[in-house]
């Protein structure tokens, strides 16, 4: 049985019993009403999605029906029923707020077309709000873009509830564009030191001599071009958080440094002797396997223990398509509020195209192509013509056109590791050094061609 309600509101019996019969044979509920002060009784007591309304009934015509309704129950849709002549009503109805009109008389099927084109106008209505709600919801409880009603993400917020109010140290894993700089915020705001700094840095941005200077800041003339004091990241997250981004790419000897100033909370500036003390709590994150860089000894064991006393994992956008569809929206409304445009959701065939691509740059990626969208929508809704620069990786070979005969470079690569991870007889480790990849990025990709190890 069909979820979508309709009411049938006419004087005559038998059209309301006919019409009645059509809609039934098709799965619909259905009620019925004779006059208009029936069918505003039966809306109080039942609300149905949709009213099919004569144009012509005595006492309370269909338009006087019509404007109670759209006042009383402004989310319900009517389609007014009239005979040719009262084409002029129904263009009159349109205007009031009516979804349609039908004229008589119509052919059950051309009945059936419009009902099903309005429940599918209705569906995808409803699932916007749906997903607004969720967003307005979690908007309340999280910030900016971290979003998600999965059960990874679930699990992830439920991690930093579970850990906020500790002063642990936290290692944030994730490929890139994945949000574990939010997820290192979020933290900071439901901790005891949410009042206090927020302090990051990209260790991987700098070189080691400026991380250096801006880890730990400098005294005046310690170096040349240092004229005046400075203080370093270490020292301005005091009674707040240090995030250090992309903590992978520090080298070994400052590793050593930095593991002192974790035990100790003391530092000294460049050039200065006198010891700082410094309370914060650590958070630190990459993109990097860092099993990988611990085993060719570009990583410290002993740091790496130090930092990685709680591990949260941020699944890749291609893991949670389901939260593709709450993701868009947000960055829909967030682009389309920003730029001063109307753009209120995207098409069902959007939505499909949006959760079949394989998402390399994860939420950053989409975000930009929602702000690409928005720029170039000229309508209240994206469709999928404005995404097809996006290319399915889920894409059979074959399909595609005039490209069916070309060979995919996804096809090149799975072909290419699966060669070099014979000839190191199945070794991760030793396969993505070759390939001059990181590990973790290798174990994606040899379960995402399904290669066989």
């Amino acid at each position: 049985m069909n979820e979508f309600e309709i009411l049938i509101v006419d004087d005559e019996e038998a059209m309301r019993e006919s019409l009645s019969a059509w809609l039934v044979r098709e799965g619909y509920r259905v009620t019925t009403a004779s006059s208009g002060p029936n069918a505003l009784d039966s809306l109080e007591k039942h609300l149905s999605q949709l009213v099919l309304v004569d144009m012509r009934m005595p006492g309370m015509d269909g338009l006087e029906l019509l404007r109670e309704i759209k006042t009383a129950y402004p989310e319900v849709m009517v389609v007014m029923i009239t005979a040719y002549g009262s084409i002029e009503s129904a263009i009159k109805a349109m205007k009031q707020g009516a979804s349609d009109y039908l004229l008589k008389p119509f052919d059950p099927e051309q009945l059936i077309v419009l009902i099903e084109k309005l429940a599918a106008q209705r569906a995808l209505k409803d699932e916007n709000q749906r997903l607004r709600r969720c967003l307005s919801e979690q908007e309340d409880v999280w910030m900016e873009d971290l979003l998600g009603q999965s059960s990874a993400m679930r699990a992830v917020f439920q991690q930093i509830e579970d850990i906020a109010q500790s002063n642990t140290p936290v290692f944030i894993t994730g490929e890139t564009g994945t949000g574990k700089e939010l997820v290192a915020r979020a933290i900071h705001l439901r901790s005891k030191r949410l009042f206090s700094p927020f302090v990051a840095i990209n260790c991987g941005a700098v070189t080691e001599t400026l991380l250096e200077s801006e880890l730990f800041g400098h005294e005046r003339g310690a170096f040349t071009g240092a004229t005046q004091v400075r203080r370093g990241r270490i020292e301005l997250a005091d009674t707040g958080t240090l995030f250090l981004d992309e903590v992978g790419e520090i080298s070994p000897r400052m590793q050593v440094t930095l593991l002192r100033v974790l035990e100790k909370k003391t530092f000294f500036r460049l050039g200065g002797s006198q010891e700082i003390h410094s309370d914060f709590r650590l958070i630190c994150a990459t993109h990097r396997d860092i099993s990988a860089l611990i085993e060719s000894r570009a990583f410290r064991r002993d740091f790496y223990f130090r930092i990685n006393v709680i591990n949260i994992d941020i699944p890749p956008l291609r893991d949670r398509i389901e939260d593709i569809p709450l993701l868009a929206l947000h960055f829909l409304e967030k682009f389309s509020r920003e730029m001063g445009k109307n753009v209120e959701g995207l098409s069902p065939e959007a939505f499909e195209l949006l959760t079949k691509y394989d998402w390399p740059g994860n939420v950053r990626e989409l975000k930009n192509v929602m702000e690409r969208a928005v720029v170039l929508c000229k309508e209240p809704t994206v469709k999928k013509s404005l995404l097809t620069f996006l290319r399915p990786e889920r894409q059979l070979p074959g399909e595609g056109g005039l490209e069916k005969d070309l060979i995919r470079l996804s096809d090149v690569e799975a072909s290419h590791i699966k060669h070099t991870l014979g000839a190191c007889g199945g070794n991760v480790s030793k396969c993505a050094e070759l390939l001059n990849i990181d590990r973790g990025t290798l174990s994606r990709k040899i379960k995402k061609y399904r290669i066989k190890k």
